[in-house]
Parts: C-alpha cells; structure tokens; sequence
C-alpha cells in the first residue's frame, strides 16, 4: 500500500496535472507528471493517483486493478522526484494483463515521463 503523504486525493490535484503534465502512454497504461512549480523540492513527497473507468471492466475488476497499480508504484515512488504529482491511468488491457506485463508497462511510461520531463528542464 501507498504511504499516506504520498495519495493524491484532491480533485484539483488531478485536474492540474491531467491538464498541464507531460503524458506518455503504453499498452495499458498511460501517465502524466507534473512538477510542482516546475522545480525539483527534495525535502517534499511525490504524490501517487489512480483513474480506472469503466471500460476497464466491473467494480471488482476496477478496484482489482487499483490494488495491483498501488503495489507497484509503492515499490517507484521513492524514485520520483520530489514534490512532483503522478497520475497513472489504466486502459482496458490492464484488466487482463499478469502482474509482470503491468509492472514493465508501468516502468516504460515512468521511464519516458522521467527522461522527458528532464530534457525538458535542461532546455
């Protein structure tokens, strides 16, 4: 599970960092970052939230698939820069994928906000 501090649970939140962060998708997952003030705080926590529709399938299904992404992301979050905001959402495909395929789909769309977010920063 998710340290406390690092849940995103305000809506704004989510809008802010939908709306302004950088996305990079892959087979059932997609992501967004946004840097907090566009700087890197080190003393603050990155914050972690999830979106799963409908389309990915039932409650149960949905809520299975929020589990297995909250396990994963407890495992990177100490890898994200501080006081940056992730949202993470999960496309149909995640509803049947094994938790390997989950695992270094999440790591390919981390991968590609990290190195994006930094070459943009160097500019």
């Amino acid at each position: 599970m998710l340290p406390q501090q690092s849940r995103m649970r305000s809506p704004e939140e989510f809008k802010r960092t939908l709306r302004s962060g950088r996305r990079a998708g892959g087979s059932a997952l997609s992501g967004h970052l946004l840097f907090a003030v566009g700087q890197v705080q080190s003393d603050a926590t990155a914050k972690v939230g999830f979106v799963v529709s409908r389309a990915v399938g039932s409650a149960v299904v949905r809520n299975r698939v929020k589990r297995r992404l909250r396990e994963l992301m407890r495992r990177r979050v100490a890898s994200l820069p501080g006081g940056c905001l992730l949202v993470v959402r999960a496309h149909p495909a995640a509803a049947g994928a094994r938790q390997a395929d989950l695992a270094a789909d999440l790591d390919l769309v981390l991968g590609r906000l990290l190195r994006r977010q930094v070459g943009a920063r160097q500019q």
